[in-house]
């Protein structure tokens, strides 16, 4: 406007080109692809969904905990984040600091970075502030992350994550318990026949390693065997052939899985195959955190070896764990123990296992099941037609308030030309009464 203005002024603006000027610099309405505006009918959910994780985990001692949504880009860029890495919305440099003439390299232009996930952020956060924490830590985080990444059906680019994180407990404790914290919560939101898929990363690396593969292939490896449920034994097999590793080791590994596909108790078959390569004790902590979950559990999810599990984040250590949806037909979170990433910031590793609610995808599938929310009171509108006096309005103000003080939820609304189609919407939004105040004249 402040330029229209100035060109007024000289005479340079018919009402011609006043019109085209309007119509070129016309803003989008719609958001940036991959992100969305969310109506009220789902933020309703989302509220109330985050409620629910909110006192659920509370109930298991986790702290919520934030932090900033931009982080140092060397911390983004540490080596930890996989295939994130090269998904992060990167921030120019301010003021002073960005020097475009200058610049020889993308390291002279950015320095920062918007988090794509909520690790990274947390590692750092315990790094800085460890002395001021109890031991163990027990976090909870729920914020926003983005992701340059390809938009699909429950992906964004920007998108809520949820995580439940336990730093400072070396033991099996910490599985256990984000497990059960985890599914208690899903089972709160009335998710059921759910999977809990379990596996170890020094399983797999056991059992790579008595395959005969070499421990600078174990990458490569796994990002193979992470396609054992789309393509199968032999599919794996035919691209780990194609892909040039030894034929005697190929056979040795798929060998392992059939096996495993074969026998009724799969911890005993693979403790006994790789008595000689697995670390002591790895086997008998993953059969107690399995039966400690089994023996507390309801019967609303299934807890299930899964030996193909890869997780894609390299900083995985330990124990992995994944949420399976068939609803949804894929993951709908995960997490694991990460053990030494609190040593990149600190030079002293802290053992760390986190667990992660795939938020997005669980409100996508209440949205689709239409999933309602849960009141103590009644959904009620009164609706007031135009005109009343000013001591009927109080006295009509005066018992909305008393019935939200009792429980109801009241909408206090002008009453529309089209009444009709007024409470129609309101319907739609679960309003399941209509109170109906007029003039006091008309009713005399």
């Amino acid at each position: 406007m402040a330029l229209l203005f100035v060109a007024r002024q000289t005479g340079a603006v018919t009402a011609a080109n006043a019109s085209e000027w309007k119509e070129t610099m016309a803003l989008s309405k719609k958001p940036i692809t991959g992100m969305k505006d969310i109506l009220p009918e789902e933020m309703e959910i989302r509220d109330y969904v985050i409620g629910v994780i909110k006192e659920t985990y509370r109930n298991f001692g986790f702290t919520s905990i934030e932090t900033p949504c931009v982080e140092n880009l060397a911390n983004l860029n540490c080596k930890a984040g996989g295939e994130n890495e090269k998904l992060i919305f990167k921030i120019l440099k301010r003021g002073e600091k960005l020097r475009l003439q200058e610049a020889h390299g993308e390291d002279d232009l950015v320095d920062g970075g918007l988090r794509y996930d909520l690790t990274v952020p947390l590692v750092r956060y315990y790094a800085n502030h460890a002395n001021e924490l109890p031991a163990p830590f027990k976090a909870l985080q729920i914020g926003n992350v983005w992701r340059a990444d390809r938009p699909q059906r429950g992906r964004y680019r920007q998108f809520m994550q949820c995580d439940i994180d336990i730093l400072g407990e070396a033991g099996n404790l910490a599985e256990i318990e984000l497990i059960l914290a985890t599914t208690t919560t899903l089972g709160r939101l009335g998710f059921r026949n759910f999977n809990i898929r379990i596996n170890d990363r020094q399983i797999l690396k056991a059992m790579a390693s008595y395959s005969g593969f070499a421990e600078e292939d174990y990458d490569q490896i796994f990002i193979i065997l992470d396609k054992m449920d789309k393509i199968g034994t032999e599919g794996v097999q035919s691209e780990l052939m194609e892909a040039g590793f030894p034929e005697e080791s190929v056979k040795r590994y798929m060998e392992l899985y059939r096996g495993l596909e074969e026998t009724d108790d799969a911890l005993s078959y693979i403790a006994g195959k790789l008595e000689q390569v697995l670390p002591a004790g790895v086997m008998e902590s993953f059969r107690e955190i399995i039966d400690s979950v089994e023996a507390t559990k309801g019967d609303f999810f299934k807890l299930v070896f899964d030996p193909a599990l890869v997780r894609g984040m390299s900083y995985y250590t330990g124990t992995i764990f994944e949420i399976d949806m068939p609803e949804f037909g894929g993951s709908c979170g995960g997490g694991g123990r990460y053990d030494g990433m609190v040593g990149k910031f600190t030079g002293h590793d802290v053992p760390a296992c986190g667990f992660s609610i795939g938020f997005e995808r669980i409100i996508l599938l209440l949205l689709e099941s239409g999933f309602k929310v849960p009141g103590k009171g009644r959904k009620i509108a009164y609706l007031l037609e135009k005109g009343l006096s000013s001591d009927r309005l109080c006295r009509v103000m005066a018992q909305a308030q008393q019935e939200r003080e009792s429980g109801n939820q009241i909408l206090v609304a002008r009453m529309n030309k089209n009444k009709k189609f007024q409470k129609e919407q309101l319907t739609a939004q679960g309003y399941e009464e209509f109170k109906e105040f007029y003039r006091e004249e008309l009713r005399r």
